[in-house]
Formats: structure tokens, C-alpha cells, sequence
């Protein structure tokens, strides 16, 4: 079955990554035109009512160039003191550009640990989904300066897949110094074609990707093969493009035939509750009452609350996977906890103006949201 772009029309929440090639000069200078019409191109489909999240690379390039370096250090030390002084002048270009597009932005650093580590991924998860609600643009980079080799994601094309994942985007956009994948390296094969679209990244695609890009990037054909088959695994759609072909964006969103689409596998809410029901631990158990248990059973579930949990079982933290059971031990749902399970003793049966008296703050009103929960039977 072939895919029809036009499908795309429907992405609400989108990961633009841009690189460094994209945003610099070969100098390593900014290029304020690409970076102007990256800031007016996401503002105005933010503006449209999509939630837009930009993945940048270029802090090592602009921090080399401010430090008047003839190249990119080879040390990580000198690297991570280039992205020190570069991620705060290229986030003051981002922040003053976006302004004047009426836009709010927010600096988002990670680093490997916040994908190993459920709690941390969880947390992650929460301050992306605040900044979406308050109508704000995160701008993510990689925490170069603190980052070790063995806690670095390594490029920033992955780490589009993974910032993707984290919030259950709808598709992530590539903007780069390449078209999109091609069937042989076009520098070296002149009858190389465009692919249009990617159903299944094969063996042969993936051999077919070449080494690193430019010399001041880090990414290449090869990191954005591997970020496409994280996104798809996913359920995500993921698209490459140039980052100087005008409104590319815009246009990949309309359906236009630029760039290269790689096709998510299956949908991504199917995905993410296959994974919930079968693919996840279970840590605990959460009884609830008959009210709550009719609820859950009607079409389309509900969100569980505090009111209606009347005991909870094991030990767990929030974001963990848990059963949800009725009063006769028969299991109805399975989800993502927003609480643990010492605060759950705390709450439950609450209402929920009462949570934070009791423990203190309240990150949700539900205790799974139906989103996140998987309804059994």
C-alpha cells in the first residue's frame, strides 16, 4: 500500500531538528536568514494551532567561532567549552528572533540518562507536556558541557527520535544540507534518485547511508537512518529535507513531494498501548471501586482518579506501569502511574482538590490519564 502524504496534514505536535550546516556559515558564523526563516516558519505553524518543538544543533560551531578557533577542537574538553560559550548566544538568537514572531521559548539540555532513566524520562516527559500546554516552543539541545562519551545520544538527528518519543509526537522533520535519501551517494553517482518514500528501512537502505556530513556537524545520512527507524519503531512518521529549501516545513505538511518520508510502522497510540499492555513491567496493582470500574469498561475508557482506587498493591514510582483491577481481582486496564505508590496510600480515594494538601504538590489531577491507559476487558 502506497503512502499518501497528504496524511501528513494531520501532524499536530512536530520535532523540527535543524543542523549545523543549516543555521552556519562554513565559517561557522551564524546564518540569520535561515535562522529568521526557520523563527517565522515555526511561529506561524504554532500560530495555526500545531505544537512545534525545534531540536538544534550549532552551539560547538557558533562557541568556536565567538572563541575565534581556527577549527573544532578534537578534545572533549574543548568541545564542551566551545558549546558552553556557543548555547547561550545561539539560545539569545533564538529567543530575541522568536519574539518577534510573538513566540515563548524555553531551553530544554538532555542528555542520554533522561531515555535510561524511567524517573528522569518521566520528568522530561512532564516539563515537555507543561511547556506544549502553556503554548511554548522547546528548544532542545544535548548537554554538551556536562555530557560523558558513555551519556552522550552522539548527534542530534537521534536525539530528534528520542525528544519525539518522550512527547508522542506525530512526525519529526529533518531539516538538512541533503535532499533526503537518495539510491546511491548523488556526489559519487550522478544517476542517483530521490526517494520519495520509505515503508521499510532495509538492510540495503541502511548500507547505502554514508559516514558524518560537514566538518562542523556531526550528523549524516547514516544518523538520520537510525533516527528514522527509532521514530517508525515508534509509530512516528519521520521526513528529510533541506534546511534551505523555502517553507519546507510548511510544504511537507501540505503533502508537497519534497524530501523523503519514512512511514511509521503503526499507529502511534496503538503502539504506544500495545507496549503498555504488553510490552511494559507491571509494577503494582491499583484496586478500584465498582463506580470507577463501569466507567473504565464503556467505550473509549476514562481517566482514573483518586476517588477511585480503594487499595494499592506494590511498590512502584511514578511513571511505572501498573494493573488496574476491580473490587473482585479481575483485570480491566493497565497504564503509566502518575504518582507512586507511597503517594497513591496518601490519595487515594481523594478528591482531587485535595492532593496536594496531602502530599505536598499535585503534577496531575488524574492518576492515569486515559492516554495512557489500556483498556483489557
Amino acid at each position: 500500500m502506497t503512502f499518501d502524504r497528504s496524511a501528513l496534514k494531520e501532524a499536530k505536535r512536530i520535532v523540527v531538528k535543524v543542523g549545523t550546516s543549516t543555521i552556519t556559515y562554513a565559517n561557522g558564523k551564524r546564518n540569520f536568514e535561515q535562522i529568521d526563516r526557520l523563527a517565522r516558519e515555526l511561529a506561524d505553524l504554532q500560530n495555526q494551532g500545531k505544537e512545534m518543538i525545534l531540536v538544534t544543533s550549532g552551539a560547538v560551531a557558533v562557541g568556536v567561532d565567538r572563541l575565534g578557533l581556527s577549527e573544532k577542537p578534537k578534545t572533549i574538553p574543548g568541545k564542551q567549552a566551545a558549546a558552553a560559550v556557543g548555547q547561550g548566544i545561539l539560545m539569545h538568537t533564538y529567543e530575541k528572533l522568536f519574539a518577534e514572531y510573538g513566540q515563548i521559548v524555553a531551553q530544554v539540555l538532555l542528555t542520554k540518562t533522561e531515555s535510561l532513566d524511567r524517573h528522569r524520562y518521566t520528568n522530561s516527559r512532564n516539563t515537555f507536556m507543561e511547556l506544549l500546554k502553556n503554548r511554548v516552543i522547546p528548544i532542545v539541545n544535548e548537554n554538551d558541557v556536562v555530557a560523558l562519551d558513555e551519556l552522550k545520544i552522539g548527534d542530534n538527528d537521534n536525539m530528534s527520535a528520542l525528544v519525539a518519543g518522550i512527547v508522542d509526537a506525530d512526525l519529526v522533520v529533518i531539516l538538512s544540507d541533503v535532499d533526503g535519501l537518495y539510491t546511491a551517494n548523488p556526489q559519487t553517482h550522478p544517476d542517483a534518485k530521490l526517494v520519495s518514500i520509505v515503508s521499510d528501512i532495509t538492510p540495503e537502505i541502511e548500507a547505502s547511508a554514508g559516514g558524518v556530513g560537514s566538518s562542523l556537524g556531526t550528523g549524516g545520512m547514516f544518523t538520520k537512518i537510525q533516527a528514522a527507524k527509532a521514530a517508525t519503531s515508534s509509530g512516528i512518521h519521520l521526513a528529510i529535507a533541506r534546511g534551505d529549501e523555502k517553507y519546507a516545513i510548511a510544504r511537507i505538511l501540505q503533502g508537497e513531494n519534497i524530501g523523503t518520508v519514512f512511514v511509521s510502522k503503526e499507529n502511534r497510540l496503538q503502539f504506544r498501548k500495545r507496549w503498555l499492555a504488553f510490552g511494559a513491567r507491571i509494577m503494582g496493582k491499583l484496586v478500584i471501586d465498582e463506580g470507577c470500574a463501569k466507567a473504565v469498561r464503556k467505550a473509549g475508557g476514562c481517566s482514573i482518579l483518586p476517588a477511585g482506587i480503594t487499595a494499592v498493591e506494590g511498590q512502584f514510582e511514578a511513571g511505572n506501569t501498573v494493573s488496574v483491577v476491580d473490587m473482585a481481582g479481575h483485570e480491566l486496564a493497565r497504564g503509566l502511574s502518575h504518582y507512586s505508590s507511597a503517594e497513591l496510600e496518601q490519595i487515594k480515594g481523594a478528591k482531587t482538590s485535595e492532593i496536594e494538601d496531602k502530599i505536598g504538590h499535585k503534577n496531575y489531577d488524574e492518576v492515569i490519564h486515559r492516554d495512557d491507559l489500556v483498556i483489557l476487558g
